[in-house]
């Protein structure tokens, strides 16, 4: 980084205080968040140099540990909670006689009520929480039409050609399983990507407008690309198909509308409703914490459901399970890390960087749960290997944050690259 000329120094004592547009040798920068720019550095200090200052200090390194303490308890510990939740399902379903029956006894499109219920609980809280008010803002610039163009190719096109490469090389022989693999890449990041995006101090905005992307393509691209992925595709490589396990776009698409529809128009009257009552400032801070954990409790009431119905096909099929794990494992491997990587190499900001890593790595587990469990039904092997989805991508996106420290990128750093290439625009004097 260049060294600032000395009337920026003088300025730098002065500049603290004010917000005043910042001038830097023949252009004048003008800062798109002021009054209320959220960059402590681009604000107070006169020049991109400035924010070099204490960037050797430890305290402003970014450590994982203290971007996890940011969560929730039940947040924080959420693999541990899925792992209990898991083994509780597993011991209600083997060892209480009777449970199967009961949770089939009342049906709704025919999936059982109890887990119709718990599907529709963990999507409505995130879904409350997309900025939708602040889309039309965001879509103004070409910087950000490039970005969504990348992230578009990398979720809808790359992602799932992964997903469905990585399912065929390592369960061959396992037609159902692969299967519920193939619909955890087709559902693309609608939920906690918000959560580590947020921890890793990556674009909300941009993040907010991905995922509401994300859930209109996946209303309407779902149900084909299951069929193409699942029923087509495989064909051009002389695999055969098995009756049993093809994809009906009718069911699918019902299952879509329902799982995903629902809650994505209710999260969005919920939030227009009550910000238009009570105003953002009581919604973001007392609405939003109160409706937070539901999309949790949900998860973990789902799973335990599941599992119960499951028990006895878990522990018969113990090896099929740990098998499954393997191609989610490699995809987010891929997933994140080559987005990450290749876009910071190509000097894309970081803020825009961590957010287009968390979204190519991240998948609607939920939606690919929930279609699972619609479509082919609660006993399932796809329901199964959909469900294994979360156990492997919660502990990767803290291992994703965790990369960030040995990295070594300060604050000062992400600051001056955002700022740079996002928040400022160059004006000709």
């Amino acid at each position: 980084m260049s060294q600032s000329h000395p009337e920026q120094q003088d300025a730098r004592t002065t500049s603290n205080n004010n917000r005043e547009p910042i001038r830097m040798d023949d252009h004048q920068e003008t800062c798109y968040e002021t009054p209320t720019c959220k960059f402590d550095y681009c604000v107070k200090r006169p020049d991109y140099v400035a924010m070099q200052v204490n960037s050797d200090s430890n305290d402003n390194k970014v450590h994982a540990g203290a971007l996890v303490r940011q969560l929730s308890f039940l947040d924080r510990f959420l693999v541990l909670w899925i792992l209990i939740a898991m083994i509780v399902g597993v011991v209600i379903g083997y060892y209480v006689p009777g449970v199967q029956t009961a949770f089939q006894t009342v049906q709704f499109h025919s999936v059982s009520v109890p887990i119709a219920v718990g599907l529709l609980v963990m999507m409505y809280p995130v879904l409350c929480k997309v900025q939708y008010e602040r889309l039309p803002s965001i879509l103004v610039t070409r910087q950000v039409w490039i970005q969504i163009g990348i992230s578009v190719f990398i979720n809808w096109v790359i992602g799932p050609i992964i997903m469905t490469a990585l399912a065929w090389a390592t369960l061959p022989d396992l037609p159902g399983f692969r299967t519920g693999v193939v619909m955890v890449g087709l559902a693309r990041c609608i939920a906690m990507v918000l959560i580590w995006n947020h921890l890793a101090d990556g674009d909300a905005d941009y993040c907010a407008l991905l995922v509401a992307i994300n859930s209109i393509l996946q209303i309407a691209l779902f149900s084909p690309y299951s069929v193409l992925f699942i029923n087509i595709i495989p064909s051009w490589f002389g695999a055969t198909a098995d009756p049993s396990i093809h994809v009906d776009v009718g069911p699918v698409a019902i299952s879509v509308l329902i799982y995903l529809g629902i809650p994505l128009a209710a999260g969005a009257i919920t939030r227009f409703a009550l910000m238009g009552l009570f105003g953002r400032k009581w919604y973001e801070n007392k609405f939003i914490p109160w409706v937070g954990p539901w999309a949790l409790i949900g998860l973990l009431y789902t799973i335990i459901v599941m599992f119960a119905n499951q028990g006895h096909q878990i522990i018969d099929h113990i090896g099929s399970v740990f098998r499954v794990a393997v191609p989610l494992f490699v995809y987010f491997v891929i997933m994140f890390f080559i987005p990450f990587f290749v876009l910071k190499y190509v000097g894309i900001p970081y803020e825009l960087v961590v957010t287009q890593a968390f979204t190519a790595g991240s998948n609607n587990f939920e939606l690919a749960i929930a279609v699972a469990v619609g479509t082919y039904g609660i006993h399932s092997e796809q329901a199964l290997a959909a469900t294994i989805g979360p156990l492997i991508e919660v502990p990767g996106k803290k291992d994703g944050i965790a990369m960030f420290d040995l990295c070594g990128i300060t604050i000062q750093e992400k600051t001056s690259l955002a700022c740079t290439a996002v928040i400022y625009q160059r004006k000709e004097e």
